[in-house]
């Protein structure tokens, strides 16, 4: 693909924040003031203010020539239509892409948040150069994308990647769609840390949710904590399994990972890696590559700014 000439806006809907930042060809020339998502009462008036923060940008950068937006929920993507966000009160069914590229004067595309993070990695991250990638996000719970053949994957309700959702365990716990086993259900940040502290609990050590962190458990794990490593190596057998039926199912160049658990390192991709090793084909498994994200915190405006590129012709 061509670099740019010109720039995009990219823009990370969150729960908490709205992040906005300026990106070309991948590289992130300023952010914004984050948007405080709760300060703005339905999708209107928090829009109005996507569009007032875009139009400030375009003083400083006049080449911005389209906006992408990533939002945590199912969207339509042809549309830029947003079904529901379970996390943020008012916005179900809203026609983002129309409403804020009215408001805006520019092209919008709307974006599924882990897709965008997706589209960042095989871009300009750690799966730069690959044809097959599945990346993933792990936090509160697991967001995946898809690309395949270079081309991102949305299968035809544009739900495909819900890597969350995919049951490691037929009778296991239930999901939020009622799927027994859910992986977000045993590797989420707060799925974690009970696990820790039940583990903790077995020997006789008290320890609250506060304590067991996925970041906390990591460093107690690293100076030694015999308990805090356990839990890694079941976490990556979880993680694992999912894995490695994906590596069946699609055979990708790469899995990348990231999110806050992936910041665990070693802890998290030694096991995980041998656990995957040991459940696929020598085939599939010699060229496959398992790596953590390149990028962090502003993977979704990289992501969503590599994605509005593409609405603007070279």
């Amino acid at each position: 693909m061509p670099e740019t000439s010109f720039s995009s806006v990219g823009i990370d809907f969150g729960g908490t924040s709205v992040k906005l930042g300026v990106c070309r060809a991948g590289e992130l020339l300023c952010t914004d003031e984050p948007i405080p998502t709760a300060d703005f009462h339905g999708p209107h008036a928090l829009i109005n203010e996507m569009a007032a923060r875009v139009a400030n940008l375009r003083v400083t950068f006049p080449d911005i020539a389209a906006i992408g937006v990533g939002v945590p929920g199912l969207v339509d993507f042809d549309r830029g239509f947003v079904h529901e966000l379970t996390n943020v009160p008012g916005w179900k069914h809203v026609p983002l892409k129309t409403l804020l590229s009215d408001k805006s004067g520019l092209p919008v595309v709307v974006e599924n948040d882990a897709n965008a993070m997706a589209w960042a990695e095989f871009r300009y991250g750690a799966a730069r150069g690959l044809r097959n990638v599945v990346a993933l996000t792990l936090g509160t719970g697991i967001g995946g994308g898809l690309i395949l053949n270079g081309q991102m994957y949305r299968g035809s309700q544009d739900s495909a990647g819900e890597i969350g959702q995919m049951s490691i365990d037929f009778d296991g716990v239930p999901g939020h769609y009622g799927n027994l086993g859910a992986l977000e259900k045993y590797t989420g940040n707060l799925q974690i840390a009970q696990h820790a502290v039940e583990a903790y609990a077995q020997i006789g050590v008290h320890k609250d949710l506060s304590d067991c962190t996925p970041k906390a458990i990591a460093e107690a794990a690293a100076a030694g904590d015999e308990i805090a490593r356990g839990v890694w190596g079941e976490i990556a057998d979880w993680l694992g399994t999912a894995l490695s039926s994906i590596a069946w199912l699609l055979n990708p160049d790469a899995f990348v990972i990231g999110g806050g658990v992936a910041q665990a390192g070693d802890l998290i991709f030694d096991p995980l890696k041998r656990k995957v090793q040991s459940m696929v084909s020598t085939v599939v498994w010699e060229h496959l590559k398992i790596v953590p994200a390149r990028f962090s915190n502003e993977a979704g405006i990289i992501g969503n700014a590599a994605l509005a590129d593409e609405l603007v012709p070279s």
